[in-house]
């Protein structure tokens, strides 16, 4: 008993070693830091005097029931996500199936599609910023100016300066921009593993292109389909900078997680800050766990 006890020690102890750093920063810099955010959430930490009471949900209950500018961040990041998401998996499945009928030059389109996803938000902000000004007459740039050029002046819009979800819903463009490649190689990816005898034996049946597509593709893409909403979503929910560099502090293009940065940096007000960083760590635990439960319950049949 005692040496297979001591064989199983020498089994996982190097590789307990090995890892035990990238642990230690893991429980240091993540999960300690998610503690201590959610203890000053419940605390009245405002300015730069430490906490000196303890207030529970209060911070909560005043975000949900009396901030309507929170409720109108939450609205705003409902369309920003709905928008950004169905873009990028709309335009990545395009460019896949483009891609996956085989076309010259494949590696060089694949790293055009993925160049994007290398540029950071804060430079993606900046460049998109010039391309969705809203300027009239001389002063007008970019896609505008292209309308413009093409004689389609009459597409000439606000974009982020719109009065209305527009704004927030025209922020989606440079996201998804900047996602859809790599979304496109993840369909590319399930694709070029879908076996092409199951293909040719539904042609051989006398199904169409589009039925080989709709009843054999269609449902081999689905574990992909999901690792790609999952990444989206969560991608969605936390996106800061991006909206910073293009609209920082518009009313209109306000999501939780811009709300929090000033309500915590720019008003002084900590704990309500920990109390919005609290509650988008909730929310993308609900979309983040309920897939690895999935996953791992697949792994195991």
């Amino acid at each position: 008993m005692r040496r297979s006890t001591r064989r199983g020690v020498r089994r996982w102890l190097p590789g307990l070693i090995l890892v035990s750093p990238s642990l230690l920063a893991l429980g240091v810099f993540v999960y300690y830091f998610i503690g201590w955010n959610g203890y000053y959430s419940l605390t009245n930490w405002k300015g730069l005097a430490p906490p000196d009471k303890m207030v529970g949900l209060d911070n909560y209950k005043q975000l949900l029931s009396n901030d309507e500018t929170f409720r109108n961040d939450v609205r705003n990041l409902v369309v920003f996500t709905v928008v950004f998401m169905v873009g990028s998996l709309l335009l990545g499945l395009f460019m896949a199936l483009l891609m996956d009928k085989g076309v010259r030059g494949e590696g060089v389109l694949r790293a055009i599609f993925l160049f994007p996803m290398a540029i950071s938000f804060i430079a993606t902000g900046i460049i998109w910023r010039w391309l969705l000004n809203s300027d009239s007459g001389a002063g007008t740039t970019g896609i505008n100016k292209l309308f413009d050029v093409v004689g389609l002046g009459f597409l000439h819009s606000d974009w982020h300066k719109s009065d209305s979800s527009f704004a927030i819903a025209s922020l989606a463009l440079p996201a998804g921009w900047a996602l859809s490649g790599y979304v496109m190689a993840l369909f590319l990816a399930g694709l070029r593993g879908i076996p092409e005898e199951l293909r040719e034996a539904a042609r051989v049946d006398g199904a169409s292109e589009l039925r080989v597509y709709w009843h054999v593709v269609r449902p081999l893409l689905l574990p992909v389909l999901m690792s790609a909403v999952v990444i989206l979503a969560h991608i969605s929910l936390k996106t800061f900078d991006l909206i910073y560099a293009i609209d920082p502090g518009g009313p209109r293009t306000e999501t939780p997680a811009l709300y929090m940065w000033l309500t915590s940096f720019r008003g002084g007000f900590f704990a309500r800050g920990a109390s919005i960083a609290t509650m988008l760590f909730g929310a993308i635990a609900l979309v983040v766990i309920p897939y690895i439960w999935y996953s791992m319950r697949q792994e195991r049949r």
